[in-house]
């Protein structure tokens, strides 16, 4: 077994390794919250597809009317 062959020879079942986004492969920035797997900035221009709103948004536009 060379040396180029000893890194990621061993499979990552665990960890922040083995886990990423669903949508563009990412493994840095994971939401996992409600079984989302999506990185923040895919969820960020998913968010309304998804059904997430903000809750400022509401309160504000309640405030103003």
């Amino acid at each position: 077994m060379g040396h180029s062959n000893v890194w990621n020879s061993h499979p990552k079942n665990y960890g922040p390794g083995s886990r990423v986004c669903r949508v563009c492969a990412n493994p840095h920035g994971l939401i996992r919250k409600y079984g989302l797997m999506c990185c923040r900035q895919c969820f960020r221009s998913n968010a309304k597809d998804i059904g997430f709103i903000k809750v400022y948004d509401i309160s504000f536009k309640m405030l103003c009317e």
